[in-house]
């Protein structure tokens, strides 16, 4: 055996962060930026009900996949081609016009709908089996896409709306141009660089060089023949609380957090900021900066601590946004945005790193396959319940939604505190024991 240190995650490991983070900020660009600041053009509330109901059918499309993604050969390729077929679609959300609303409806619809699917399921599934051990580190970093996306709704508005009062022509394309260009350069990126295991391309996980090549090569090849019969099946996974304990918590982060972003026109509009270009800039940089933080931060701990505490303080800080938004007041409301933005950075990173930590990595593909499509099924009604109750009362009244995020922050703390990951382990063992299959072989995590 070699005693070589891990340092980084290697040249690999790092195309792979790349990649993903660029997926992620090509989902933000093209489905949160079209109901943030495109809304108004394209019909209003519809263009949130169409997130929502594209999101609901790549839930199903999930679960549906999530019965053979152990037997799927190259979730690498199956990734690509999701992608690809994104930016497609992405493109008509670019140059189909306001005139033609209905044909921009289903580029958008199918944008969304596949879009999640490649940067959140499949990418995912790379994710663990690369990290399963620094999953909670590497998503902190990839996350920060998120908060960097909406930070750029801002001048992504300016550019499309400044020359409509002497053109009366919204300039869509050339704001998203360098987003699509980005999307394409990390597609490219996961192309040439990235591989379903990195054995296959001489690596290692988590770029722990202390196993020989030949000694990591076997584990990847008994992972691989392992994951074809995991006994965490569709029904064993959804009947098992500890499953729905760890899950909801990770979708009503997500929705509270997806669904408030998505309306930080309106809802800064309300206190008289979103018509002040420099300083509505100000805020949401400030947005941008706390949300990175967080996500780093609370990746760190999740990676020290576990899952189960980092998701215990997102929920907290989920439970402070929703009560200092209820002051109505701005000094409060910037305290709102605030904790809102460390768990907003944070939101995305546990359906990863969940199911890595409490699950073995054989079964990891088959649970990240339920628990990510049960944390977006909630994620997905989030902008269109934000929407129906900040304008419950005809106009802008955010201590609406924040009364939401502060009920989301309570059930989140409670459901997490349920959650026991010994719990897990019985349930395991009870399976394993079943199906014939050895019970000594550690799980990674369980903190």
């Amino acid at each position: 055996m070699s005693n070589k240190k891990s340092i980084g995650f290697g040249f690999r490991g790092w195309m792979l962060i790349v990649y993903q983070f660029i997926a992620f900020l090509t989902f933000t660009v093209f489905t949160n930026w079209p109901m943030n600041a495109l809304s108004d053009l394209y019909g209003g509330q519809i263009v949130s009900t169409i997130y929502t109901v594209a999101q609901v059918v790549g839930i199903g499309t999930q679960l549906v996949l999530s019965r053979n993604i152990g037997k799927v050969k190259n979730i690498k390729v199956l990734s690509i081609i999701l992608g690809a077929v994104s930016l497609v679609f992405a493109l008509g959300i670019m140059v189909i016009p306001p005139a033609m609303a209905t044909l921009w409806y289903v580029a958008y619809f199918l944008e969304s709908f596949i879009v999640t699917i490649w940067c959140t399921f499949t990418i995912g599934i790379l994710i663990g089996q690369w990290f399963p051990r620094r999953k909670g580190t590497v998503m902190g970093i990839v996350t920060f896409s998120f908060p960097i996306g909406n930070a750029l709704v801002s001048p992504f508005a300016q550019a499309v709306f400044k020359n409509m009062a002497t053109t009366h022509i919204p300039n869509i394309a050339g704001a998203f141009l360098p987003y699509f260009i980005l999307g394409i350069v990390g597609l490219l990126i996961g192309a040439i660089f990235v591989k379903d295991y990195p054995e296959q391309c001489g690596c290692f996980r988590d770029n722990d060089k202390s196993f020989t090549p030949e000694i990591a090569k076997a584990m990847m090849e008994a992972e691989i023949e392992n994951k074809k019969t995991t006994v965490w099946t569709l029904g064993n996974t959804l009947k098992s609380g500890a499953f729905w304990c760890l899950s909801l918590p990770m979708g009503m982060l997500l929705m509270a957090s997806i669904g408030m972003m998505t309306q930080t026109i309106p809802i800064l509009g309300a206190y008289g900021i979103a018509s002040d270009s420099a300083q509505f800039g100000m805020i949401m940089l400030g947005i941008c900066v706390v949300a990175c933080l967080g996500s780093w931060v609370l990746g760190l701990i999740d990676t020290r601590f576990g899952t189960k505490r980092a998701l215990t303080i997102s929920a907290f800080l989920m439970l402070l946004s929703g009560a200092f938004g209820l002051a109505g007041n701005f000094p409060c409301l910037l305290a709102a945005l605030a904790c809102l933005a460390a768990f907003m950075g944070s939101a995305s990173n546990f359906t990863v790193s969940g199911a890595v930590q409490y699950w073995r990595i054989e079964d990891f593909p088959s649970v990240f396959a339920r628990i990510n499509p049960v944390a977006s099924l909630l994620s997905s009604f989030g902008p269109m319940l934000v929407a129906i109750l900040l304008f419950s009362k005809g106009y802008p009244t955010p201590t609406a939604p924040f009364t939401f995020v502060g009920i989301c922050g309570v059930l989140s703390i409670i459901l997490v505190l349920l959650f026991k990951p010994a719990k897990v382990k019985e349930t395991d063992d009870k399976y394993r024991a079943a199906a014939g299959k050895p019970l000594d072989d550690v799980l990674v995590g369980r903190k």
